[in-house]
């Protein structure tokens, strides 16, 4: 109630001027008519009667505005640019934009948007200050597409620089929409408010979307002065009574406020007025009493207390009691007084002997050495948190049967709120091992400080338990065994998206074989530890079974663990485990991506026969086609699968030596994702310039978060590409 008078309040226009144009309020120093209406001509609101109702526009423009605030921001409504093409090449054209001269374009509350699947779109200015920005946006098919996603596929955005006045939007098409004429024949590019567009496939093919008019918020301030420079001025300064002056964020001048306790125009004299909080806010339980910019409250006789609602009110002063009622009080608060001591003690033992518990077991979990460890580490950043029981209870409602994520052999997995908000995954083991705590300490510091976008994040650990809980980042879309294999999903996993998983995973692992100082083997790769998030990117999990790799080691010699079917025959023969037993996992990863079958149906002892033997089985035989899932293989791809299940078959030879790196199967993978936008049709081939293809992917990789991933070297795009050099216009 208080915000919507505040608001008419503040609305009003200079007295004797008009206070509308069709639906729209028109406050001082905005205002039409005469010019005494308005403080200067770049105020002025002309108000067009033909239309009903009225629509306002900015000065002397074409510029419709659609609402006015004093608080320093209008908002105007703007028609999107286009770039549209047919068979034949460009069909239409039309390049959005305007130029202002007070006015500047929101930079924290305005994105540049661009949408196409062949679209590459710039904003730029030359008046007053010149800037230049855009962003590109790329699908090759519609099936690419999210609705709401705008983050490069289909639908791209970028910020607006600060301080412009103009903006101009021009485009580009590699291909001149050719590849993806049948569902995206037009670019669009426009300015628009944050949050009022929503990103829809539909809009593609929409033939009334060029016609649309998006909101764009623009700011605004009085005269090019700052505060200290317009008080120097009183004539001409333009807050009055009961106000303060600002220095805005966004351009040059100043903008005026009313003080707290007041309400109203700043820039009206005496348009600033008191705000009577007693009937607004009702702050008092009993007596208010309005002051100028304040209020006070106050109790009747009788009664005592600071007469505030959310204070401790009136309430009425004690009066004497009989002595009968004295003493009956006496003897109830006695016998009350005893049961709380006696549950005082009670629960003061249990407390102390919990208390004594979780120490003990913090200090056997090695909690005294990862303080130490973290307080050397401290200054090298963010680091592994140590988590109460206290905290992990509440955040999983005491580990609440509707919180499990998921039961395994080695414990089970709970979802939990953190205070701040945060999903988080709580691990629960079922057992630990007291000798180990020296290498868990050590993996819980070198774990924590992974920082890579295709690996689930460390958070920290809670050690007063009996065995220590792990606490990660919460992945939203559960495991790549569940959307591969499970029934309960409907649709089929496209043999694109597919390939990004495995091309991330596999940057994951390159990471912290060949990044992560120490290196870490995870030595139990598999479907059901790498993650999707709810943009299916991969997350890389369950670092239970890994192993940090010693200086100047090329292998240790440990206890075989890890799940048959995935299991390196090596590893399994000679307990030496190395980098390459998580190559081998990872080729039986492929394995399952490109045939759709279950390596764990192929589980039996001293590795008899699994799905690792029989891939390489077929391959060798020549049967490759006749087991790759049918749901993903069309006359467009096959040669992208026969380059990834090569690959997958060199992952799991039975000699470590003989396969491949996983940095070297990482930068293959990239190079086979890149490669699929160049087709061939009738012996013509539709190329990208090699140069422009490494940068897109360079760039993509610098995005990590600060994450190392591995780049596709010239010679190895070379293996696939002629480059051939041509106009993208």
């Amino acid at each position: 109630m208080l915000t919507i008078i505040a608001t008419s309040v503040a609305a009003q226009p200079k007295p004797g001027c008009q206070t509308h144009c069709g639906n729209i309020t028109i406050p001082y120093p905005f205002g039409t008519g005469s010019a005494e209406c308005y403080i200067n001509g770049s105020f002025l609101i002309s108000c067009n009667t033909s239309f009903d109702p009225p629509k306002a526009f900015l000065a002397t423009t074409d510029i419709q505005v659609l609402h006015i605030s004093v608080d320093g921001y209008l908002r105007i409504q703007y028609p999107v640019g286009y770039d549209c093409y047919n068979s034949s090449g460009s069909s239409a054209y039309f390049s959005t934009g305007f130029t202002l001269e007070k006015f500047f374009i929101s930079h924290t509350r305005n994105k540049f948007t661009a949408i196409g699947c062949d679209t590459y779109a710039y904003v730029e200015g030359f008046s007053g200050r010149t800037y230049s920005t855009g962003c590109v946006s790329f699908c090759y098919d519609e099936t690419d597409v999210v609705n709401g996603s705008c983050f490069g596929i289909g639908c791209c955005q970028t910020v607006i620089p600060k301080g412009v006045t103009d903006y101009d939007v021009s485009f580009g098409s590699y291909w001149n929409h050719s590849k993806v004429l049948s569902f995206n024949p037009c670019s669009y590019g426009f300015a628009v408010e944050d949050g009022a567009y929503n990103f829809s496939l539909s809009h593609f093919l929409d033939p009334n979307f060029s016609k649309k008019k998006l909101p764009i918020i623009l700011d605004w301030t009085i005269g090019n002065e700052s505060c200290r420079e317009a008080r120097m001025d009183p004539q001409n300064y333009a807050c009055k009574e009961n106000t303060t002056c600002i220095d805005p964020e966004n351009g040059s001048g100043y903008l005026c406020k009313c003080v707290n306790g007041f309400q109203g125009n700043p820039y009206l004299s005496y348009g600033c007025q008191d705000v009577n909080e007693c009937d607004t806010l009702k702050p008092c339980s009993r007596i208010c009493h309005n002051l100028v910019g304040s209020y006070n409250c106050s109790c009747p006789e009788g009664f005592e207390g600071d007469g505030r609602r959310t204070g401790t009110g009136c309430s009425p002063k004690d009066k004497p009691q009989f002595p009968v009622l004295a003493v009956t009080l006496g003897i109830c608060i006695s016998f009350l007084f005893s049961f709380l001591c006696c549950s005082w003690v009670y629960f003061g033992v249990r407390q102390r002997k919990l208390s004594k518990l979780k120490q003990r077991n913090f200090q056997q979990n090695g909690g005294i050495l990862l303080l130490e460890q973290l307080s050397e580490r401290e200054e090298y950043g963010e680091t592994a948190k140590i988590f109460t029981v206290e905290e992990l209870k509440k955040a999983t409602n005491n580990y609440h049967e509707s919180r499990i994520l998921g039961r395994g052999g080695q414990g089970t997995v709970y979802r939990g709120t953190l205070p701040d908000g945060r999903n988080v995954a709580i691990k629960k083991s079922i057992i630990g091992d007291q000798s180990q705590v020296q290498q868990f300490i050590n993996e819980v510091i070198v774990l924590s400080q992974i920082n890579h976008r295709n690996v689930v994040k460390l958070l920290g650990c809670c050690l007063e338990t009996q065995v220590p809980l792990l606490v990660y980042e919460y992945v939203r879309n559960g495991t790549l065994f569940d959307r591969l294999h499970n029934t309960d999903h409907a649709s089929v996993m496209s043999w694109g998206t597919r390939l990004k998983i495995a091309t991330e995973a596999a940057e994951a692992l390159s990471y912290l074989h060949s990044a992560a100082s120490p290196p870490i083997i995870h030595r139990d790769v598999k479907l059901t530890n790498i993650l999707l998030d709810e943009n299916y990117n991969a997350k890389v999990s369950d670092f239970g079974s890994s192993r940090l790799v010693p200086l100047n080691k090329e292998q240790i010699t440990t206890l075989v663990q890890g799940t048959l079917g995935y299991l390196d025959p090596e590893y399994f023969h000679t307990s030496q485990l190395t980098e390459k037993s998580d190559v081998y996992s990872f080729g039986v990863v492929l394995a399952e991506l490109l045939t759709g079958l279950k390596a764990i149906s192929f589980e039996r002892s001293e590795h008899e026969r699994n799905l690792s033997l029989y891939f390489a089985s077929v391959m060798k035989e020549g049967g490759l086609l006749d087991i790759i899932d049918g749901r993903v293989m069309d006359d467009r791809n096959i040669e992208q699968l026969k380059e990834v299940a090569t690959l997958a078959r060199r992952c799991v030879r039975v000699k470590g030596d003989e396969r491949p790196s996983m940095k070297e199967v990482a930068s293959e993978l990239q190079g086979l994702r890149a490669m699929g936008k160049i087709r061939r049709e009738k012996g013509d081939l539709y190329e990208v310039e090699l140069e422009e293809l490494l940068y897109e992917l360079n760039n993509n990789d610098a995005e990590c978060d600060g994450s190392s991933s591995t780049s596709i070297g010239l010679d190895n795009m070379k293996k696939y590409v002629r480059t051939e050099f041509y106009d993208a216009r």
